[in-house]
């Protein structure tokens, strides 16, 4: 599709006397408020994340001897430093900042570039963006307030690292934060790229996800290989830009200035590319109709809409299972005689051999993060009611519980392929017994389509509580990951569903509690899809 061909989009409109980023602040006031549930438990999370981990260090090695074996031991094992990227130090801020410095970084990416295709191509796909332009907005406001808006989250997200990590030292502190709100404005900034390359905002998302992705693969290639962060090919990535900090260990402060240049620059090429091309056009040609092969159920249409998102999510679970089943061979080396690292692991993976203990702890982290996949899943939903999609399709002979099916076939079913992928990496790794590694992986699916259940509730009952799936999953999140280490009550614990699971492989299997989570979910489903059934559709 052209970038100027006038038959799909107008111009923005240019109002005498106003200029190009006339309305920002209105346009930057609405998107915060869009945003004010989804955004502060985005920002909210990452930041709990990070400021959690110097005081479970701090329990978990309480002697400068300990804390320096640690480090070693990451220094030794490639696959660590793949994973967390190397130590610079043995105090507990270097510590914090190698074990959760390159995720914090990693996450705030996602929240930016969600945000910014959020505001920015979704805005135009749906048709709201032409209305806007219509009135006073200049031509760059909508872009600009969607890269101020992350800039406001990334802001927020770097004060409270600085503030929770201070006491660790205020130099290190201001460092990490930065790093971290830097790297996510970095790729708010190629996410503005990607949305005036393409056509719709899940191609834009994926385009970024992709740019993510690979810098992550580069970062993880360049610290297998060095044990200082040297490597070229973490010099090409950002999230390696953010580890060179060397936060907590002889800042390096020049290495911001990277960051920096590499917002200023997409940025400038982000407004040109918006100054050439009309409103809802791409620069990147669209695939001529008619589509290859024929759509004959609305399943079928939801499974095209989803299926280039799968196959990203079931790559990722693939890549990242073989990646901590090469770990898992090595758990008993990296927790050594530390006992309260055994405890913390055996809580999270059953009371057994340190070994099955990790490896059922790692099947659970990607339980979690399925938990986030069938919930982006399922407000796929949400997304092609709001757009005014679904509504023509719904005017044609397809029932609301027909077109609702085929979106939440993907969801349940995509969910249940990831962790099948991922037992399969983890027992690709691990390369011993791979049935421990599926039945540990394929148990948490009860959880996750609870959690998708849960979803299908919120957003048949009303679009306006969508958005309150996110904070669902975000709390179960915290819940399984930071949970056992800061050894919150048991009843705290079981108020998500993964706390009623049984940690495999080293319990035994009890199968009530899978049985009860999956009528659970069963259940919740059908709720959302009668309430769905009975209220009105809604395109705002």
């Amino acid at each position: 599709m052209s970038a100027v061909a006038p038959a799909a989009g107008t111009r923005t409109r240019t109002v005498r006397g106003s200029g190009p980023f006339t309305g920002t602040g209105t346009l930057l006031r609405l998107a915060l408020r869009r945003d004010r549930v989804t955004l502060p438990v985005w920002v909210l999370v990452i930041a709990a994340m990070v400021v959690s981990i110097p005081g479970t260090l701090a329990d978990l090695y309480d002697t400068s001897a300990e804390r320096a074996e640690f480090a070693r031991s990451i220094a030794a094992n490639s696959s660590l430093r793949a994973m967390y990227g190397p130590s610079f130090g043995d105090s507990i801020g270097a510590l914090t900042a190698m074990r959760i410095g390159v995720f914090a970084a990693l996450f705030a990416g996602i929240m930016s570039l969600l945000l910014v295709v959020r505001h920015t191509r979704d805005e135009e796909e749906s048709g709201r963006q032409e209305l806007v332009s219509s009135t006073v907005v200049g031509r760059r406001a909508p872009l600009t307030a969607a890269l101020l808006a992350a800039a406001v989250a990334n802001a927020a997200l770097a004060l409270l690292i600085t503030a929770g990590l201070r006491g660790e030292g205020g130099a290190g502190a201001l460092a990490l934060g930065l790093g971290v709100g830097g790297t996510g404005l970095v790729f708010a900034a190629t996410a503005a790229i990607a949305a005036q390359l393409t056509e719709n905002g899940r191609l834009a998302k994926g385009l970024t996800a992709g740019v993510l992705g690979a810098a992550f693969v580069l970062r993880a290639a360049g610290d297998s290989g060095t044990a200082d962060g040297s490597s070229p090919l973490t010099w090409l990535s950002p999230l390696g830009w953010t580890e060179n900090l060397r936060a907590f260990a002889g800042e390096r402060w020049w290495v911001l200035a990277l960051l920096g240049a590499a917002v200023l620059v997409q940025g400038a090429v982000a407004y040109r590319l918006a100054d050439r091309r009309d409103l809802g056009m791409s620069f990147l040609p669209s695939r001529p109709g008619p589509a290859r092969g024929e759509l004959r159920t609305a399943g079928a249409l939801a499974w095209r809409l989803q299926r280039g998102s799968l196959f990203g999510w079931g790559a990722g679970f693939l890549v990242s299972g073989v990646a901590f089943g090469g770990i898992t061979a090595g758990a008993g080396d990296l927790v050594g005689n530390n006992e309260r690292t055994r405890e913390i692991i055996q809580r999270m993976g059953g009371a057994s051999a340190i070994t099955e203990a990790f490896l059922g702890t790692m099947a659970g982290i990607f339980g979690l993060v399925a938990g986030l996949y069938v919930v982006s899943s399922v407000l796929r939903l949400h997304g092609e009611e709001t757009s005014g999609r679904a509504e023509p399709l719904l005017a044609a002979p397809v029932s609301r519980t027909s077109w609702a099916a085929g979106h939440l076939l993907v969801a349940f079913g995509g969910s249940a392929l990831l962790l099948l992928l991922s037992g399969a990496g983890l027992a690709l790794g691990y390369g011993k017994d791979p049935g421990q590694a599926l039945a540990a992986s394929l148990v948490q699916l009860p959880a996750v389509w609870a959690v998708g259940g849960l979803a299908v509730l919120l957003t048949g009952a009303s679009p306006r509580w969508a958005a309150g799936s996110w904070a669902v999953a975000g709390a179960v999140l915290l819940l399984g990951w930071l949970g056992p280490a800061l050894e919150l009550p048991s009843w705290v614990l079981e108020s998500s569903p993964f706390g009623h699971l049984p940690k495999l492989p080293g319990e035994e299997l009890r199968w009530a509690p899978v049985l009860v989570l999956t009528a659970l979910a069963a259940g919740l489903v059908a709720a959302g899809l009668a309430a769905l059934r009975r209220r009105d559709l809604t395109s705002s």
